[in-house]
């Protein structure tokens, strides 16, 4: 009994220190995986500017086994976090690669560190090294940097494209609906007109031919049937024979036939009166009792006021002499309304269609094209219309011009000059060519060529400023620039604005004015161009000439 019992114990501690022994065989495991894992730490640059990327990547190598975290709220001040990429796991042979990469920038020049990072592998922590990094100014060499003049204030206009569109196509949507109103209207205006033109006895028939396709099948349609059916007879007794009958009830319009026959105004037949009586009482119970009779009785009805009409035709007098002239004035009446009514519809039709057209224009071109077009705006006509391309001078200088340049008389034989308008006109264009004879000691002087070239440019500065001051211009502002045309000809550009007291002004016009030098050592050609500022389309024009300049220089 205490040998089992001393057994029982020496197994007992036999399995704790195997159970020991297992989970120190673990941890030495952990911790020789733990050193099995690596960190690496790298920047794409030590060194950036100021504002640029800088990249920055973490890099643990591992076991598959291993469970890596990367810090969830990384801290890189001074440096700012731009983002940050997910991680990226890659397999290679006997590990794992986990990478994880962070974007930094930093506004303030000089040396930093990247602060250490914390990765965290199977609950143990690996600190990523320090960095230095240096952030480089950005030197800005202020004496080679090309100064310009300040831009003068642009003023902006107000943009109703939006609005001006709105309204159009709210205009094409009124003027649908018009015109299909207007159509309908003026059709059944039309048929109007056509059966009051025609007698009264002839417009029965019609109307009544018109029954005979109808084959009514509920009670509505009988009621309609009944009620056209009685209208056709009682429209015909009143004209023809004068009887008030469209304002009687069937009893009364009976009683007014029998007075007129016993009168011998209207020589019915019994038989007649009493068809009619007949008919007039089916309508009356369709009408108001809701009765619906058999379709053959409905169609017997209408042959029956079919013969009604007829034997009233018959019945009637002849007319008079003064009857007669009162029908042919009443029909002349009739003509005469219905040819004012033509004349009417005609042009409220003519009307209609212009408008329509007018808007469908602006919805297509645009709405100051083709208001322009309309009201003949000057520039708009010149930039429309035929161009004319010639060559003027010598050297000759190729140009396409809205017309053709005349030429000016001048008292000099050695300049020629051409022009298009004045400075009164929408667009002013001034083409002078200057080759004066050269002056033996002036070409023989040893001044410098580059200050002689300033001083030529500066003088022809000072006569374009005269030549506008001496035509009234005032407030001139002006600018200069070097440029290469199209056709591979450098020109100096000389431009700005001016205020010119144009006539039928009370106040000067701001304009806009555009010279372009070519110079040469025997001379000058001088292109000047000016315009009012607020014109849509002289700077289309201005810059479809200057697109055409072309400098012949050997023929």
């Amino acid at each position: 009994m205490s040998r089992n019992y001393w057994d029982i114990l020496k197994q007992g501690y036999n399995m704790k220190n195997a159970l020991s022994f297992l989970i120190y065989i673990l941890m030495i495991c952990s911790v020789w995986s733990q050193d099995k894992a690596v960190l690496n730490v790298a920047v794409d640059s030590t060194q950036i500017k100021i504002g640029a990327q800088l990249n920055y990547t973490l890099q643990v190598k591992a076991d598959s086994t291993a469970q890596v975290f990367f810090p969830e709220n990384p801290i890189f001040a001074p440096f700012e976090l731009l983002e940050e990429s997910p991680i990226d796991t890659l397999r290679t042979q006997s590990h794992f690669l986990y990478t994880k990469k962070y974007a930094l920038i930093h506004f303030d020049s000089g040396n930093y560190f990247i602060p250490q990072q914390q990765v965290k592998v199977d609950g143990f922590s690996k600190i990523a090294n320090l960095i230095p990094i240096r952030v480089n100014p950005v030197v800005v060499d202020t004496t080679k940097q090309k100064l310009f003049d300040i831009k003068p204030l642009s003023q902006v206009d107000k943009n109703y494209d939006t609005l001006i569109s709105r309204v159009l196509w709210g205009l094409v949507i009124a003027l649908l609906v018009i015109g299909t109103s207007y159509t309908y209207l003026f059709q059944k205006r039309r048929k109007e007109l056509r059966e009051r033109e025609l007698p009264p006895f002839d417009r029965a028939l019609e109307e009544l031919k018109a029954l005979e396709s109808v084959q009514p099948s509920e009670q509505d349609e009988y009621k309609l049937y009944y009620s056209r059916l009685t209208d056709v007879v009682r429209r015909y007794l009143e004209e023809e024979a004068k009887i008030d009958a469209l304002e009687s009830t069937s009893e009364e319009l009976l009683i007014k036939l029998e007075l007129r026959k016993d009168a011998g105004t209207l020589d019915l037949d019994r038989a007649t009166l009493k068809s009619l009586k007949e008919v007039l009482k089916t309508a009356d119970l369709v009408k108001f009792a809701k009765s619906m009779p058999e379709y053959r009785i409905a169609n017997e009805d209408r042959r029956t006021v079919a013969h009604v009409v007829l034997e009233t035709k018959e019945a009637l007098p002849e007319p008079t002499e003064e009857e007669l002239k009162e029908k042919e004035a009443y029909k002349e009446y009739l003509a005469k309304k219905r040819r004012k009514e033509q004349w009417i519809w005609g042009l409220s039709g003519t009307g209609l269609l212009a408008v329509m057209a007018l808007v469908i224009s602006m919805l297509v071109y645009g709405f100051y094209p083709v208001r322009d077009t309309l009201l003949r705006y000057p520039t708009k006509g010149l930039y429309s219309g035929q161009w004319v391309t010639s060559q003027y001078g010598t050297p000759p200088l190729k140009i396409e011009t809205p017309e053709v340049l005349e030429r000016i008389p001048t008292e000099q034989s050695l300049i020629q000059q051409f022009s298009l308008g004045s400075l009164e006109s929408p667009f002013y264009i001034d083409l002078k060519f200057d080759f004066p004879k050269l002056d033996p000691k002036q070409a023989e002087s040893n001044k410098d060529p580059q200050q002689a070239e300033a001083e030529k440019a500066q003088a022809l500065v000072s006569s374009i400023i005269s030549n506008f001051e001496s035509s009234g211009a005032v407030n001139i502002l002006m600018k200069n620039d070097e440029l290469t045309l199209p056709s591979g000809t450098p020109v100096v550009k000389i431009y700005g604005t001016l205020d010119y007291p144009k006539k039928g002004k009370n106040e000067r016009v701001r304009c806009n004015f555009n010279a372009l030098l070519f110079t040469f050592e025997e001379g000058t050609i001088i292109l000047t161009m000016i315009y009012e500022k607020e014109d849509r389309y002289a700077s289309e024009i201005e810059q479809r000439i200057m697109n055409s300049l072309e400098l012949i220089k050997e023929l």
